[in-house]
């Protein structure tokens, strides 16, 4: 290696050290280490096809991929013999994935997501041609209920497909499944496919004592999961649906000996790998741990804001912290997600009590005296 290459890389890793330090804004967990996994680095690993098939292709990880799978599967309910998936590029592969299979299945249907969704449900609405019909969030980033049974009620004849935000990505919102199953039934729609975008969440909830229940065991049909919670640095998720779905859409592809089932053609055969290494160092008990910590972590920081009387907010079972946006100096040093008038602080497992601690003296620092009158609205609707 020259010199000149040597000083590159060193100064990027210096950059990219340093830049990990103060990053608050966005769902990752930066507290990873996969350097038993380094080797494999050297070698391609390509999982193109069905995780399940064995294809001519023989450099690829489907054995832990099939593990992780079953991992998930366990977490949402779903039987061995009744579930499939597999490990995507990330959160938006997975929606995109969940909208196509429910289109498929209902070609005449209408796809219902709120305000609050991901860019990549109207993205996956645009791509597959359907027919979309945004819903009003509340201000909390819940689905508007009444709204939803006006919109669903006045398409009755149609097939519905649903996106449920397990999580919303600004403000960490949870729609409510019992009760858009209950409109659904008093709208008598049968025809109906419901996909959960779990995003962040998906990798929380399911480790939370009196948490919202979003598995298989009621009528969903598929779900989404980010890595980002679990930790990876390669972006990916895991998409998980029923097994009778996925044989609508499955053809047989000759060239790679397998079935192809899944959106993208080669897929990254290194992800579940690290997912599977995650799962195994770790297990369902530190995973527990570390879901807890962070929603305490969050807590402990919305409580830190609202004692200081500065406007903020937090959803039930949230480790996203809404607060009035700070200046732009605090925002580019903590790597803050904003939107309009607010940002968010993700607590994630590298965001300790110690750091959140730094960001509340470097906030107040620079607010000076507060503006009492500067009343977020949500403060008074939500938490606890």
């Amino acid at each position: 290696m020259s010199s000149k290459v040597a000083k590159e890389l060193a100064d990027f890793l210096l950059q990219i050290e340093q830049r990990s330090q103060f990053h608050a804004g966005y769902p990752y967990n930066l507290n990873c280490d996969y350097s038993p996994l380094g080797k494999f680095f050297n070698h391609l690993l390509n999982n193109a096809g069905d995780p399940y098939i064995e294809p001519d292709f023989g450099l690829h990880s489907r054995k832990f991929e099939q593990e992780v799978l079953s991992f998930f599967a366990h977490l949402y309910k779903i039987a061995e013999n009744q579930f499939w998936g597999y490990v995507t590029a990330g959160g938006t592969e997975g929606n995109l994935y969940g909208i196509f299979l429910a289109r498929e299945i209902y070609p005449n249907g209408i796809l219902y997501s709120s305000q609050d969704s991901h860019y990549s449900i109207p993205k996956a609405a645009k791509l597959f041609r359907i027919q979309h019909n945004l819903v009003n969030s509340q201000i909390n980033g819940e689905i508007d209920y009444d709204h939803f049974e006006q919109l669903l009620s006045e398409n009755r004849s149609y097939p519905a497909i649903i996106n449920l935000n397990i999580g919303t990505t600004v403000k960490g919102a949870i729609d409510n499944l019992d009760k858009v199953l209950e409109i659904l039934e008093r709208n008598q729609i049968k025809d109906y496919y419901i996909h959960c975008d779990a995003a962040l969440s998906g990798l929380i909830l399911p480790f939370l004592d009196g948490a919202p229940q979003v598995n298989f065991q009621k009528p969903i049909d598929s779900i989404a999961i980010s890595a980002k919670f679990i930790g990876s640095p390669l972006p990916c998720g895991v998409v998980l649906t029923k097994k009778k779905w996925v044989e609508k859409v499955e053809t047989e592809i000759e060239y790679i000996g397998s079935k192809d089932t899944t959106i993208l053609g080669s897929r990254n055969g290194h992800t579940p790998l690290i997912l599977w290494y995650a799962i195994q160092t770790r297990g369902y008990d530190r995973l527990t741990i570390e879901a807890n910590i962070c929603i305490k972590n969050a807590q402990y920081l919305y409580q830190q804001l609202q004692i200081r009387e500065y406007p903020c907010m937090l959803n039930s079972f949230s480790n996203t912290v809404v607060f009035q946006k700070p200046s732009q100096k605090l925002i580019k040093k903590w790597q803050l997600a904003v939107f309009e008038n607010w940002a968010h602080i993700i607590v994630m497992q590298n965001i300790g009590r110690e750091k959140i601690n730094i960001f509340i003296n470097e906030l107040l620092l620079e607010q000076g005296l507060f503006n009492n009158t500067a009343n977020f609205q949500l403060q008074s609707v939500l938490q606890h």
